[in-house]
């Protein structure tokens, strides 16, 4: 009964150092992995430019494609419109100069 008693006792107290043992050992897994990490990263950053370059590209094709699609007039018609509307911006500016004495005339 004694010996039943020892080895019981014995088999639990190997059975919690197991467990400690364990737990340790991933414990020192993690911190191991959690460097060589770090390590990896100072070594090889990460570089997002291409990405960035790639989506800012996808981004203009995109828009340049639905703004062809949805636009109301052909080519040639807008940038006739968009000709005349500078013409008038610019006649409108020379214009006022015009009104405007500047003080600078020889008498």
């Amino acid at each position: 009964m004694k010996l039943n008693k020892v080895l019981r006792g014995i088999l639990k107290t190997a059975v919690y150092v197991m467990d400690q043992t364990a737990d340790q050992v991933d414990r020192v897994s993690e911190r191991a992995s959690d460097l060589a990490d770090n390590a990896r990263e100072a070594i090889y950053p990460e570089n997002h430019t291409l990405s960035k370059v790639l989506s800012f590209a996808a981004g203009i094709g995109v828009g340049v494609g639905v703004g062809i699609l949805l636009a109301p007039t052909s080519g040639e018609e807008l940038r006739s419109s968009i000709s005349d509307k500078v013409q008038n911006i610019s006649n409108r500016v020379k214009g006022r100069g015009e009104e405007y004495p500047t003080g600078t005339e020889a008498r």
